[in-house]
């Protein structure tokens, strides 16, 4: 059966993060996705970033990201994946991106999770993820690229970006063409109105390439991270396209919605919730 995990970020927001991946493990996961977007502080309107004291933005942040490695091992489960801070477009956030690999191998994971530039093509994102690879190779870590989506006020619907359908996906897997650059599929964005695709057929696009995820649901129209099973998606065809592919990668929740609604007291309860909903689909790929 494959093996499950969760981004921590919602989690931590509550609790903080050694307390969440203590969580996560308790409620039966067999990972944690190491979310860094704490590393900066990002201002969407003036595209800058402004002085962040978060630990991963300072000198300790190697120090804290083995000690979340520590935590997650002594609870018994692993760091599968991380994901670096965005947008790729803003110069500051990518100057971070080598210092995300790093941190994603202290902490013991395999593959760090970077998005493409939304407006760039296959050829001008491949430039950033060359100038990656050798910090890749040289921590064991796969980076891996995710499907973007945009949104176009005149159709009131999402709208094409880097990776958005399954032709612009392939060509940045070709751009860069190397065993280090993968692809992490987010299932929600593949089903978003505008984007003429859907989690299935890119499934099957990228076959190999695929080896990493962010499961969630949404209604088609908005990007809204809900917990699996809440709402339009239809799991049931996108994992049995996982199982035809062969998928062996981490079955990973990014349904960073779902612990809006708790506590610290009761985050418990949500992240259960969340474990509950990831070990359903593993069962459902493995009797697919």
């Amino acid at each position: 059966m494959l093996k499950t995990s969760t981004e921590i970020r919602s989690v931590a927001n509550k609790v903080g993060e050694k307390r969440a991946v203590e969580m996560i493990a308790k409620a039966g996961f067999d990972g944690w996705d190491f979310s860094m977007l704490s590393m900066v502080k990002y201002d969407w309107g003036s595209n800058k970033c402004s002085p962040c004291e978060h630990p991963l933005a300072g000198s300790e942040a190697y120090r804290y990201a083995r000690n979340l490695r520590k935590v997650g091992e002594d609870c018994g489960i692993v760091c599968n994946q991380s994901h670096a801070p965005y947008p790729t477009y803003c110069p500051e956030i990518a100057a971070t991106y080598e210092k995300c690999i790093e941190l994603t191998a202290e902490a013991g994971g395999g593959i760090c999770v970077i998005h493409p530039d939304n407006y760039k093509s296959a050829e001008e994102n491949a430039e950033m993820f060359l100038r990656l690879l050798p910090v890749a190779r040289a921590c064991n870590v796969k980076i891996a690229t995710e499907n973007m989506w945009s949104w176009s006020d005149a159709t009131q619907s999402a709208s094409f970006a880097a990776c958005s359908n399954p032709k612009s996906f392939l060509e940045h897997m070709e751009a860069v063409n190397d065993e280090y650059f993968v692809a992490c599929l987010d299932v929600g964005h593949a089903e978003l109105k505008g984007l003429d695709t859907n989690a299935v057929e890119m499934i099957e696009a990228l076959g190999h390439h695929l080896q990493a995820l962010h499961l969630h649901d949404n209604d088609r129209r908005g990007d809204r991270h809900r917990i699996p099973f809440s709402d339009s998606l239809d799991f049931d065809a996108i994992t049995r396209a996982l199982k035809r592919i062969g998928y062996s990668g981490f079955l990973t929740l990014e349904a960073v919605m779902h612990m809006s609604s708790f506590t610290a007291e009761n985050a418990h309860v949500g992240v259960q919730e969340l474990a509950d909903s990831a070990k359903r689909l593993a069962i459902m790929v493995d009797n697919a």
